[in-house]
This record gives structure tokens, C-alpha cells and sequence, in this order.
């Protein structure tokens, strides 16, 4: 026994150093790119292939403060205080216990998404996910859950991957968290959400998201991730399915934000935030 563990030992220290020693012909036959547009070369960043190019680091949104208290949704303004709340959450209080997006949805980040999600660029989920980790801070609390929104069977038999299960175990990783990627199951394929106003969402998703098997997420927090956040209809099933479940809190991951023109409820029009009524 002692044997073959120091033999597994010394191969896995001279993998080690065989990557370590080829890394630098690896680099100069295959210089990298940039994880945006995939085109320009760019220096290493701290885990390899992290760097942009100077294009795509100007065009990359990262959400900053001022923003809501409950969903992170920018404010125009500088001087709301750190419990604001943005009009929409006031109206209709969020189901979930906070947001971490590592990008606002834009030109650089839409095209990584769509890279991973339908290109088959697996090898992106290592820079997204670990942006994304560095992100999150205690937001999530103590040693969360992490759990990636679900994929129906049939979509996940066409292309392969669910590209929110590789970017949550990114997370799980980097962080040292207990990953489940089966504790939520899409029992159903549901429509495409676009175009559908608010209902039709909900009614689209009604049912469609359930426990996929028993587990203790009661007085836990869980880390929701998905690669996208755009309406929030998908997410509010799930956080709906983990809340019943028992779960404490769930915080929701995305690598890239949606954010509306007008965060707004149509059916009011309040004041565009104000603090936070102390209890």
C-alpha cells in the first residue's frame, strides 16, 4: 500500500512539474488570448487565462455602488444611503437575499455567454467562474450550497453541458464549498422566456422546477448560479422550490446581469428608491 501511494505521490509531483516546465512552450507556440474576443494576445493574468485585452476591459461592465440593498441593481445617483432599495423591490419584494453579478450584460460579456452556452468554449468557465467567485465576498454567508439552476435532459443530451453546473463547481472550487448539481431538476422543457411580460413567465415556469433529490437545505444558505440573469423568472422558481425545501437564505450567482431601462413595475410609479424603513 505504501508503495503504490508514494508511486500515485511522485507521478502526480512530475505532472506537476512537466506542466510547469512545458508551460512556458505551450505559452510561446500557443500564446494567450484574450477570454473576450478571443483575437488579441495578451499577457498571463493571475490565473493564466483571466486577462483581457485593453478593448475589452474598457467595454466590460462590472457593477459597482451605489446599488439596491436587496437586488444590486445600479443607482444613478451617488448619494443613496447603503440600505436603499430601487423601486422594484419596494413595489415587489424580491424572493431571494441578494444578487452577485460579476458583469453588467454587455457587448464583451454577452458574446463569453453565448460562446459557453452554445459554442461549446468550455475552457471560458475557468475565468468566468473565478471572476465571478471573486465577486461573491460574504454575500453568501458561511460555506453556502452551491446548487446551478437545472437544464432539461432533452437540452442537455443536444449540447452536452449545462453551462451552469461546469461555472457553479468553478465557484465550488475555487471557494471550498459543497457543490450539489442535482439538488434542482427542470422536470419539463419550458418555452423561451423572450417576449413574455412577467405572468406569462410565471405561468411558463409553473411546476417546471423541482427537488431532484433529498437533501438537508432546511436552515441553510444556498448559492444559486446561472451563466445569465435577465427577467428573474427562472431564478424565482428555483429560489421558490428551495425556500419550500426549508433553505434559510438563497443568494443568486450570475456571470452576466440584464439590466432594464426601466426597473420599474408598469402597473406604479413611486420615487426611484428611498431608504430602507428601519424595523
Amino acid at each position: 500500500m505504501c508503495k503504490l501511494a508514494c508511486r500515485a505521490s511522485a507521478g502526480h509531483s512530475n505532472g506537476v512539474s512537466l506542466r510547469k516546465f512545458l508551460s512556458p512552450l505551450i505559452d510561446f507556440a500557443f500564446p494567450p488570448r484574450c477570454p473576450g474576443c478571443g483575437d488579441a494576445i495578451v499577457a498571463d493574468g493571475p490565473n493564466g487565462d483571466d486577462a483581457f485585452c485593453t478593448a475589452c476591459w474598457t467595454t466590460l461592465q462590472i457593477p459597482g455602488e451605489p446599488a439596491c440593498a436587496e437586488c444590486q441593481h445600479p443607482f444613478g445617483a451617488d448619494h443613496l444611503g447603503h440600505d436603499a432599495l430601487c423601486a422594484r423591490c419596494l413595489i415587489d419584494p424580491p424572493m431571494h437575499d441578494g444578487i452577485v453579478a460579476a458583469t453588467i450584460y454587455g457587448s464583451v460579456s454577452r458574446d463569453m455567454v453565448l460562446k459557453l452556452k452554445h459554442g461549446g468554449r468550455i475552457a471560458l468557465v475557468g475565468p468566468m467562474g473565478r471572476t465571478l467567485a471573486s465577486r461573491i465576498g460574504d454575500k453568501a454567508g458561511h460555506e453556502p450550497i452551491v446548487v446551478p439552476v437545472p437544464l432539461h435532459r432533452g437540452r442537455l443530451w443536444r449540447r452536452g453541458y449545462n453551462q451552469s453546473v461546469l461555472m457553479a463547481r468553478a465557484i465550488a472550487k475555487a471557494k471550498g464549498w459543497a457543490l450539489q448539481p442535482d439538488l434542482l431538476v427542470r422536470k419539463r422543457r419550458t418555452p423561451s422566456l423572450g417576449g413574455l411580460d412577467p405572468d406569462q413567465r410565471r405561468k411558463a415556469l409553473r411546476g417546471a422546477i423541482a427537488m431532484g433529490k433529498r437533501s438537508e437545505v432546511k436552515g441553510r444558505t444556498v448559492l444559486l448560479v446561472d451563466d445569465v440573469l435577465t427577467s428573474g423568472a427562472t431564478s424565482d422558481a428555483c429560489v421558490r422550490v428551495l425556500k419550500k425545501a426549508g433553505a434559510e437564505r438563497v443568494v443568486i450567482a450570475c456571470y452576466a446581469r440584464v439590466l432594464h431601462a426601466d426597473p420599474v413595475p408598469k402597473r406604479e410609479t413611486p420615487e426611484a428608491a428611498r431608504p430602507r424603513a428601519s424595523a
